[in-house]
């Protein structure tokens, strides 16, 4: 961060939440970094979100708590918030500013750069073409994650996305190429902060792994910095450096709540829902900041975690950030229930880039084939459902009922997951035939016949269950007592 220049102004207007306004400047600019001395001698940081004429509006990093009109000084640097970037985050735990929390010394050298970006140019952007390995067989299987993406989780609260997040973190590769974690957690609890980073020490490369932890109790302009000085960080080592980048931001609903309690305090006029007109656009500048550069060997992908306020997935958050990614990862409370983990559905996700990343020469020749009949099974299974709760499940016919057995077995055998179990393409390419393959062929309309000739292996040459997978009785609708306990934020 870079040290503003020692002109002081003490002609402070007002203090409102995160925001002081100062009047009587001259020649400031928006995104210039400031710094504010209190009384005490402490001095705090912030940046220029607004200039009117001679007041400039600024929010102040670490909170205004403490702070005096009569008293505070604030210095204007002349330069937007600027970071130093290297290999040295590799391996760090920071706060959300950017400061060391593992008792290690600050990150320095190296190149400043400013947190907000630069644009890659849509003209120099590469299509993604190969797919990072997340070990999950729901994602790997049936939406691949492709180099270059930006593919959210959906979730609601009481679900253990940030679980799934933080395994995808602790398994993910590039196919022995070299690869980087960016782990950014926005406004987590901090029994959630301490779950992650139990789940993040499972990785093998740990000095592979920059995590900057935002807790729900600091302030809301550290927690809107935050994913800013993660993607600078993560910029400079896939397009510099020539590392694949995957970079993990959750919750990024609590980040737009932050946004919305800026905009409040600004005295904006609020859109939906009360959030701010520009949140599209605020968000489009942290999601785009993923790709690949043509030319370049790194890449930039990202993992945003959002939780859908009451399970709408129509509310302004997952509504807008489906506009800008390329599909989504929704997560099921009805899957949850039935012990199903991770709850993925099907039926409700899409990753828009998996046909350029997956399928023949890039990841097997099956792969696209097998997971489209996997969808066409999900889908069949669900509408026989629904005409079992109507007329009952003897009414149906023996076809039908052999439907909802694939249906269970897709969710006991290919869904169902430990959170320290990672798993090879290949592992889940052979499940997903161990599930179709319960169907005589003539049922597999998706498959070519030397597809078919090829992987389909009748029930009778199916390997014998192992001794600790679950029974269907596992598997069965939990008791009312283990729903999630948490009601959706």
């Amino acid at each position: 961060m870079t040290i503003p220049a020692p002109i002081e102004h003490r002609a402070l207007d007002s203090i409102r939440g995160p925001l002081i306004a100062v009047r009587d400047v001259a020649g400031v600019g928006w995104d210039e970094v400031a710094a504010i001395r209190l009384d005490s001698g402490e001095v705090r940081h912030g940046v220029v979100l607004e200039v009117d004429r001679d007041l400039a509006i600024v929010e102040v990093l670490e909170g205004t708590a403490g702070m005096r009109l009569d008293s505070a000084r604030v210095a204007f640097g002349g330069t937007p918030l600027e970071i130093p970037v290297s290999e040295g985050w590799l391996g760090r735990t920071c706060n959300g500013r950017g400061e060391p929390l593992d008792e290690g010394p600050p990150v320095l050298g190296g190149q400043l750069r400013p947190v907000a970006g630069r644009p890659i140019n849509p003209a120099a952007r590469a299509l993604p073409r190969e797919m990072v390995h997340t070990g999950v067989s729901a994602i790997d299987g049936l939406a691949t994650l492709v180099r270059g993406q930006k593919l959210p989780v959906f979730s609601v609260g009481g679900l253990a996305h940030l679980e799934l997040a933080a395994q995808v973190a602790a398994q993910a590769h590039a196919g022995g190429e070299p690869f980087a974690i960016v782990f950014a957690a926005l406004g987590l609890p901090h029994g959630e902060v301490h779950a992650v980073r139990s789940i993040l020490e499972r990785r093998s490369d740990a000095g592979e792994l920059a995590l900057f932890l935002n807790t729900a109790d600091d302030p809301i302009a550290e927690l809107i910095l935050t994913p800013r000085i993660a993607l600078t960080v993560a910029e400079h080592l896939a397009f510099d450096l020539g590392r694949h980048v995957l970079v993990v931001l959750a919750d990024l609903t609590n980040y737009c709540e932050a946004v919305r309690q800026v905009s409040a305090a600004r005295g904006e006029v609020p859109s939906r829902r009360g959030y701010p007109g520009y949140l599209y656009s605020d968000l489009a500048g942290l999601l785009e900041r993923a790709g690949q550069i043509r030319g370049l060997p790194g890449s930039l992908t990202q993992l945003p975690v959002l939780t859908m306020p009451a399970g709408d997935i129509t509310h302004p958050v997952p509504d807008v950030t489906g506009y800008i990614t390329e599909g989504q990862l929704v997560l099921s409370a009805e899957l949850y229930a039935r012990g199903v983990d991770p709850p993925f559905d099907a039926l409700a996700s899409l990753s828009r880039l998996m046909r350029h990343g997956a399928g023949p020469g890039l990841t097997r020749e099956d792969h696209l084939e097998i997971a489209a009949q996997l969808y066409a099974l999900v889908a069949r299974a669900r509408q026989i459902a629904d005409l079992a709760e109507v007329v009952g499940e003897d009414a149906l016919s023996a076809a039908e009922r052999e439907h909802l057995r694939v249906r269970e077995a897709f969710e006991r055998e290919f869904l169902t997951q430990r959170p320290d179990e990672s798993r090879t393409l290949t592992e889940t390419l052979d499940r997903a035939w161990a599930v179709a393959s319960l169907l005589p062929r003539e049922e597999l309309s998706m498959l070519a016949p030397a597809t078919l000739d090829a992987h389909h292996r009748p029930p009778s040459h199916h390997q014998p269950p192992a001794e600790d997978a679950p029974t269907p009785a596992e598997i069965a609708p939990r008791p009312a007592e283990d729903a999630p306990a948490n009601p959706p934020r």
